[in-house]
């Protein structure tokens, strides 16, 4: 029975650490046993699903910084996050260029329900958000309708 070399502990035959210091037995391997960092970076998953976390930003942060512009996972969200975060803001502009025409043209009465309406898509929006987060932390390229293949093709370029 081998002894730890930091403590002097016994260590039982084929472990590969010492059970009372955690130094790694004499003659074991720590290449197999040892948790090994992904080069101190965040895995696919967790930076997929971060792509959509502040959206056009961290989309673009995100095919840029180097160990994760390469990774396929990675550039399809974030294309597909950027891609998200632009419809979101042509559909805020072009919401609000409507209502304010239903202002000016004297239908200020439909005030309450357009209003409702844009709550209800913001709430949908965020729901869609969330999803898509979710779908990238569960290792998934979940692919939306219109955006979804754009972002494909441009994560294989």
């Amino acid at each position: 029975m081998p002894f730890c070399a930091k403590c002097g502990t016994s260590v039982s035959d084929g472990a590969g650490f010492c059970g009372a210091c955690g130094a790694p037995a004499p003659g074991a391997t720590t290449q197999s046993t040892a948790f090994t960092p992904q080069s101190a970076g965040l895995s696919s998953n967790v930076v997929g699903a971060l792509a959509y976390l502040g959206g056009l930003i961290t989309g673009i942060i995100f095919l840029v910084v180097a160990p994760y512009n390469k990774d396929p996972f990675v550039r399809f969200h974030a294309f597909q996050s950027i891609f998200l975060s632009v419809a979101y803001i042509v559909f805020s502009i072009v919401w609000g260029a409507i209502f304010g025409m239903f202002l000016t043209v004297g239908l200020g009465f439909l005030w309450s329900l357009i209003a409702l309406a844009l709550s209800l898509l913001r709430l949908a929006f965020l729901l869609l958000w969330l999803f898509m987060m979710y779908k990238a932390y569960n290792n998934e390229r979940f692919l939306l309708p219109v955006i979804g293949p754009l972002a494909a093709q441009k994560a294989a370029d």
